[in-house]
């Protein structure tokens, strides 16, 4: 059976991402003990939290939550590997498990994806390899009395993304997501990483990128406006570029729309379930999502819809039942 090619999908249709998957994983209230699982019960450190290691330790788990996505109207599922990087990893101290994490967790999921497309060979779905901004940031001191510190370098960055996108690609991945920048030149980093990894195996996958505007400025965390976040940024021959998390499907409007404007790539976006609440929790429900991103339809801003933070298998329902009225957003071919 032929490979289906997300380019020509997109040009046909509006796709749906998942939504997040640590908002399903709270469901099941993992303890410690579940999160180290027997291969890790004496571990020397606390486990709880680490949400990558659930690929190795409750591996049904992580297959149901990506189940629930695509019985929702998913095209796209996301890998469980947010944090899979040595970077990240070092907080656990397990740094040696990362190729194994991202390894498994993209096995995991494309077994999931490849069960309902072969149950309909007409919505292909695919899988798209997360790689998270890690815990550190290439632009800015942790240490405000020492501006001129960095808490990691360009190189170690590369280094640490090279690894995670070999194993995504060994697990069986379609597309490579690097989400939630907000340090651009951590995603330089990975993007640099990726084509190293293109270049040596003489291969070529999508790329998605992602970034997060942090606050009412409309900057990322290291300041740069939406428009400077692009120029960074498109000198990779892109999939799509787009915004998600930190902000609410209202709040991220005017930024997706200055983006949809001024690139040629195809445009996604995935908001937060609204803003969180005093206790952190997001009270937006499904139907109020859908209104705010049918805006996003009637404008043709999009090409990707999905959700982060909050978002829910029935988020993701609404999502794609309104989205199946619409048009993709036409690639801007004259900038």
């Amino acid at each position: 059976m032929k490979k289906p090619n997300i380019e020509s999908e997109l040009e046909k249709r509006i796709l749906i991402l998942d939504g997040a998957m640590g908002t399903m994983l709270q469901r099941y209230n993992f303890s410690e003990e579940d999160f180290r699982g027997e291969r890790f019960a004496d571990y020397h450190l606390f486990l709880k939290g680490n949400n990558d290691l659930l690929s190795l330790t409750q591996p049904q788990a992580i297959a149901e939550v990506h189940r629930a996505y695509l019985e929702a109207g998913a095209d796209i599922l996301e890998t469980n590997t947010f944090s899979g990087t040595t970077i990240a990893m070092a907080d656990y101290d397990m740094q040696d498990l990362v190729y194994e994490l991202n390894f498994e967790s993209a096995k995991i999921a494309k077994k999931v994806a490849d069960e309902f497309t072969q149950l309909n060979p007409s919505k292909p779905r695919f899988i798209a390899g997360s790689i998270g901004p890690t815990n550190k940031t290439a632009s800015l001191s942790p240490d405000v009395n020492r501006p001129e510190f960095r808490g990691v370098t360009f190189d170690e960055l590369r280094i640490a993304y090279k690894q995670q996108t070999e194993a995504l690609i060994d697990g069986g991945i379609d597309i490579i997501l690097v989400e939630t920048i907000f340090d651009t030149l951590n995603a330089k980093a990975a993007l640099f990483a990726i084509d190293e990894v293109f270049e040596e195996r003489n291969i070529q996958l999508p790329i998605m990128v992602s970034g997060t505007i942090t606050d009412a400025s409309g900057r990322t965390l290291s300041g740069q406006t939406v428009e400077a976040f692009l120029i960074s940024i498109s000198h990779i021959p892109l999939l799509s570029v787009g915004f998600n998390c930190a902000l609410g499907a209202d709040q991220l409007k005017p930024y997706l729309k200055r983006l949809s404007e001024n690139t040629e790539f195809f445009v996604s976006a995935y908001p937060n379930a609204g803003l969180p609440n005093a206790f952190g929790e997001y009270d937006q429900t499904a139907k109020e999502m859908q209104e705010l991103v049918k805006e996003y339809l009637e404008e043709g801003l999009i090409n990707i819809i999905g959700g982060c933070c909050g978002t829910t298998p029935e988020h993701i329902k609404f999502m794609a039942e309104v989205a199946e009225q619409f048009q993709p957003r036409i690639k801007n071919l004259t900038i």
